[in-house]
């Protein structure tokens, strides 16, 4: 049996998008499940929609989600080039191509646009044109090819697909898919400034570098006849199919650039860990037998079966994703989670408070880094809140116990040097059993008046702990006031 050897080709346009960052990573398990070798290959041949910059960005999303690969453009596996622009001006796309015309499998095309223009048809029952064409260069004679070639007529290079009978291909997903050859456009191999074009360039490459597994989108399954095809004018060995599913939004439509998080970056830059969406990615449209969610890259890759992949499309499920990153929060190593959440508390708290204790009382309630502010911004300030926030029928509160209860504590407070967490507790509780209350009954009251907040990261003695003796006991007097103004 051949090693197992996978690749990534993405081209270097912009961000990566998360149906890119799946096709990565389900190669790169397939390769790694198998101890076989992953490979980037960088393709740039559309140097029209090539971006500056863009190539670092795959390099540190690859970094980032720990893809590491096994050869590229600065691993050098004996088979390189690994960027195909490169790979042009070694001529080995121009010498396949010649190849091809040899065995009659390729022609020259002299067409101009204006004729091709004329080609066009439309799509039935849309408005999309296409242009189908007619095999019209097909037909010169060597000598009128050679007498345009020497006159340096632009040209492409065209493949030379049948017109009659059927072309069956096999992909591991989806099965045996079976074309008519009728439907096989004669497609571009070589465009007109020498470069080969993506579906040319990816056969030839595949080819040369022994990729003996494909993973791409199954966007691309209508194309497969052509590669196919390809492959036994060659007289190549055909590598195994595997098609990915669609990735739709929550609507079932195709995920695109206005959902604001169809890429990598997106999702970091709102506050998702590498770790989870690669876990995340990893489940759009496939799922290990024990129906595992949270899932290491180790587990992953001991659990990765691509024959457990789905032909149904994938619904980015966003909700899902902010849940489990909150998994991955709960998991994370506190000083770890510190140093990540530290920026976004500094954006919220300048006050010298215990900012590591802050972010330990969050860590197990949040979703999303960005989510911390909501939970803390208490601390740099009361905010304005209602009196309808001391009633509870569960702690049996109301407006009028809970300013009974805090005039009642205050200066049992005032006269407490002690204002740790345990020594307050412990001097609450008391005072809640000598006045016949239960401790919920000073509790509430409490936790509300020192954070004006309906839902807190701690209870009441923890909060003014961190908050400080001085501080605390303002904020408990404001919540005197404010209940006796609304009470009468």
């Amino acid at each position: 049996m051949r090693k197992v050897r996978t690749r990534f080709a993405p081209s270097p346009t912009g961000r990566m998008h998360v149906g890119n960052l799946r096709t990565a990573l389900y190669a790169y398990l397939i390769t790694r499940h198998a101890g076989g070798d992953f490979i980037l290959r960088i393709e740039d041949t559309d140097q029209e929609r090539e971006m500056e910059g863009a190539v670092d960005i795959i390099n540190r999303t690859l970094k980032a989600t720990g893809l590491t690969y096994d050869e590229g453009p600065d691993k050098d596996g004996g088979v390189g080039p690994y960027v195909q622009s490169e790979r042009v001006k070694s001529g080995i796309y121009m010498k396949y191509a010649r190849e091809l015309i040899e065995k009659g499998e390729a022609y020259y095309c002299f067409c101009t646009p204006e004729r091709l223009e004329t080609l066009k048809t439309r799509v039935d029952g849309t408005d999309k044109e296409i242009t189908v064409y007619d095999k019209h260069c097909l037909h010169l004679s060597k000598e009128e090819v050679e007498e345009k070639l020497q006159s340096g007529i632009p040209y492409v290079i065209r493949q030379n697909n049948p017109t009659e009978g059927t072309t069956t291909f096999h992909d591991d997903i989806y099965g045996d898919i079976t074309v008519d050859n009728s439907e096989l456009d004669d497609m571009i191999l070589i465009k007109s400034d020498g470069f080969p074009t993506y579906n040319f360039a990816n056969v030839v490459d595949d080819h040369l570098m022994g990729i003996t597994h494909v993973v791409r989108g199954n966007e691309y399954l209508s194309s497969s006849p052509k590669y196919n095809r390809l492959y036994e004018a060659f007289g190549w060995e055909v590598p195994e199919y595997i098609h990915c599913p669609l990735i739709t939004d929550e609507d079932h439509k195709k995920l695109s650039k206005r959902s604001g998080h169809s890429s990598f970056e997106d999702l970091v830059e709102q506050g998702f860990l590498p770790e989870t969406i690669v876990n995340f990615v990893a489940l759009l449209g496939w799922s290990p037998e024990d129906d595992r969610e949270i899932m290491s890259m180790d587990e992953l890759i001991e659990s990765f079966d691509y024959h457990r992949m789905s032909k149904s499309p994938a619904v980015f499920d966003y909700g899902k994703l902010r849940w489990m990153n909150g998994e991955y929060l709960k998991r994370m190593d506190p000083d770890r989670f510190y140093e990540m959440a530290r920026p976004y508390i500094e954006e919220v708290i300048h006050k010298p408070l215990d900012l590591k204790r802050i972010a330990g009382m969050v860590q197990t309630r949040i979703e999303l880094f960005s989510d911390i502010k909501g939970h803390i911004d208490f601390f740099e300030k009361l905010p304005d809140y209602d009196t309808d926030m001391y009633t509870h029928k569960k702690m049996k509160t109301t407006a009028e116990s809970s300013y009974e209860a805090l005039s009642k504590i205050l200066p049992v407070l005032e006269e407490t040097s002690d204002w740790s967490n345990d020594a307050l507790y412990e001097l609450l509780k008391k005072f809640a059993e000598e006045n016949g209350l239960k401790n919920g009954q000073i509790l509430w009251p409490l936790r509300t008046a020192v954070s004006g907040k309906q839902m807190t990261p701690g209870g009441a003695t923890e909060l003014m702990e961190i908050l400080g003796r001085e501080e605390s006991l303002i904020r408990i007097k404001a919540g005197i006031e404010l209940l006796k103004d609304s009470i009468g």
